[in-house]
């Protein structure tokens, strides 16, 4: 992995962390910004600066730029009800935009921003497990999911995961 900067994000960072999620937004899921499914991306500070038990981070390359993130939030997932009482907000930490740049990717970047969520993750105390959901269009994203976790769950286009 050539010279990255791992970091929790500031302030400073958002801007940037906006843009590699909007980027991935448009560019890798076809969907651009959604409110009701991207409310955090807008509000940054709000979902993950503030809430101790949330963390974003962010990797920026040699010159400083954010070339990808990754976030943890306390919220479960929020349907069907069956996973919503398997994966239980405020017990669940819930790993949610990773996104790397494309010119950036292969090379260890998301494994090792999701190696430090669940570092935070495991520090909480409080979460009893860790949950996201992948999209199967998401460039390398399945691939990683299940070397990291198990499938709970396969919808049509989501695959849910368990990672241990």
């Amino acid at each position: 992995m050539q010279p990255y900067c791992i970091k929790v994000a500031t302030e400073n960072d958002l801007g940037s962390a906006r843009a590699v999620m909007l980027n991935a937004l448009y560019r890798d899921f076809g969907t651009g910004y959604v409110p009701k499914w991207h409310e955090d991306v807008i509000d940054l500070t709000g979902h993950y600066l503030t809430p101790e038990r949330h963390v974003l981070l962010v990797a920026a390359d040699e010159e400083g730029a954010v070339v990808a993130t990754a976030a943890l939030d306390s919220r479960g997932p929020r349907h069907p009800e069956w996973l919503v009482e398997r994966y239980p907000s405020g017990r669940t930490a819930q790993v949610r935009r990773v996104y790397v740049d494309p010119e950036h990717r292969r090379r260890g970047l998301a494994r090792a921003l999701v190696t430090e969520l669940l570092a935070f993750a495991r520090t909480d105390g409080a979460y009893h497990s860790v949950y996201l959901h992948a999209y199967r269009h998401s460039p390398g994203a399945l691939d990683l999911w299940r070397a990291l976790g198990e499938v709970v769950w396969e919808e049509d286009d989501v695959v849910h995961f368990e990672i241990h």
